[in-house]
């Protein structure tokens, strides 16, 4: 059966691309966000998964507001990235795992999980920056599953239904009859707001509570209403939806996890962002 080996989340900020592309990773300004991966490099070239299974949020691209599925699977072969813009160069497509995309499909609807299939799928930032981030050298030697979660147009998913989604992807993945490795990966957040009055909110209080639950107590955040999560972390900052997600993957994959790496700074493009690693006490 396949191993799953651990989960990683980080910050999908757009603005990470462009820094990318001009060589700004060391300048005061990046140089703390950046900082935070060389540890987690060193474990992925230890770990070497085969697969990653990819908890992200759609910002428009492949679906819109005129039809906004809460939860959508690709099964495509590869998946193009189409929205880098600002003069960056077009990342490279993602290779898609067939064969584990329809089991964990077909574990969803099994647990009453109704979720979209899309057998062609374009994704944007939140899928291919992450994997530039822990692929920095290019040519991705990992095949993906990309697992959308609407944190875009209310009615969103409960944190409690993404955290239960991630477990039952989770247990999706131990199932696979298939020897690779599999890690699963959050895209997004933490606490932010892009828009209206509270332009430019962070929450350090929270976020690092809630990255500090990751570790010791995973159903933390859950106990909080949608509603109540936006008030705390902003109307984007409701991306750690994904992270919870991950986090519940990990649950069917060991007593506990442990912390591989992790990194908290503030401000990047208003938005507070974080890195992390962990990986299963087996």
């Amino acid at each position: 059966m396949a191993k799953l080996i651990g989960g990683l989340g980080t910050s999908h900020i757009p603005a990470i691309g462009g820094a990318i592309h001009r060589g700004d990773q060391q300048t005061p300004y990046w140089k703390p966000f950046f900082d935070a991966f060389p540890p987690i490099h060193a474990w992925l070239c230890e770990k070497k998964p085969d697969v990653i299974v990819i908890f992200y949020n759609d910002h428009g691209l492949n679906f819109f507001l005129d039809k906004m599925p809460t939860f959508a699977v690709g099964t495509a072969t590869q998946y193009v990235n189409s929205d880098e813009g600002w003069g960056i160069p077009s990342l490279e497509p993602l290779r898609g795992e067939v064969d584990l995309s329809w089991h964990i499909i077909n574990t969803l609807i099994d647990k009453e999980f109704d979720v979209v299939t899309c057998q062609e799928m374009l994704v944007d930032h939140a899928c291919s920056l992450p994997l530039k981030l822990f692929y920095p050298e290019g040519n991705y030697p990992v095949t993906v599953v990309p697992v959308c979660i609407n944190t875009v147009q209310f009615p969103l998913p409960k944190a409690s239904r993404c955290y239960a989604l991630g477990k039952a992807v989770g247990q999706a993945i131990q199932s696979w009859g298939s020897d690779k490795k599999v890690a699963v990966l959050a895209s997004g957040g933490l606490s932010h707001q892009l828009d209206g009055e509270r332009a430019g909110f962070i929450n350090k209080q929270f976020d690092l509570q809630f990255l500090q639950s990751l570790e010791s107590n995973p159903e933390w955040a859950t106990q909080f209403s949608v509603h109540e999560l936006v008030e705390k972390t902003g109307t984007q900052g409701v991306e750690l939806l994904m992270w919870l997600a991950m986090r519940g993957a990990l649950t069917t994959a060991g007593s506990g996890v442990k912390k591989v790496s992790g990194s908290y700074h503030i401000p990047i493009s208003n938005t507070a962002t974080a890195v992390l690693a962990l990986e299963p006490n087996n």
